[in-house]
């Protein structure tokens, strides 16, 4: 599949590259960064627009967290029973719930390009949570920028390299997204931890004295 899109951008062009990215924001198994520096590289070499791709590229990933946002805050019950249906997307969104609640538009806009794995997952558990669309978009549109330029410069930088390109580019973002969702399992765990001393401490201290005088017993 991957062979033939980066194929067929050079018949299909900017359509395909903001479609890609659209539905790659949607959380569908679309190479996109791959996508974006081949259409990078192919700007280099004359056969895309150089402004046409980075709009391209730009606009669809804008819209796709955008609709992310909405399809979540819209129909959450029924998204969430599909989407937790499988282990690994479950506890995908568990972590982009948890990284959004520590770090609200900030996490938005991380996890458009520096953990870029987590990016859709972001968008529905923004949606669900009903992050204001203000701060969301805020974040999307920053974080878009960075993401969308960074590999599109990449590739029209470097369009003879973009095979090893992509592939260090995937090992980077993996790793990032790995770490990530190890330092919220670790926080996770510290404060599961805290939170079961407290109430052992609590079950375990001696009742409050009433006042009370105790009765004598009977004469």
């Amino acid at each position: 599949m991957t062979d033939w899109l980066l194929a067929a951008l050079v018949d299909w062009g900017l359509p395909l590259l903001g479609i890609g990215t659209f539905l790659s924001c949607l959380a569908l198994p679309i190479p996109s960064s791959l996508m974006m520096l081949s259409a990078g590289g192919f700007a280099a070499s004359g056969d895309l627009d150089l402004t046409g791709v980075i709009l391209a590229a730009y606009i669809g990933a804008v819209v796709g967290d955008q609709a992310g946002y909405q399809l979540a805050q819209a129909a959450y019950g029924r998204l969430s029973t599909r989407l937790t249906g499988r282990r690994k997307t479950a506890l995908a969104l568990a972590r982009a719930q948890h990284f959004l609640d520590q770090r609200g538009v900030a996490a938005v806009f991380l996890s458009r390009w520096l953990v870029s794995p987590l990016g859709p997952y972001v968008n529905f558990a923004a949606g669900a949570a009903r992050m204001r669309r203000g701060a969301f978009t805020l974040g999307s549109v920053t974080g878009e920028g960075v993401w969308v330029s960074a590999y599109v410069g990449l590739g029209y930088s470097f369009a003879a390299s973009i095979a090893t390109l992509g592939e260090i580019a995937s090992d980077v973002t993996g790793i990032l997204a790995g770490l990530v969702l190890m330092a919220g399992m670790a926080l996770w765990m510290r404060r599961s931890l805290r939170r079961a001393r407290l109430r052992a401490a609590q079950s375990d201290s001696p009742p409050e004295d009433s006042g009370a005088l105790p009765r004598s017993g009977p004469q």
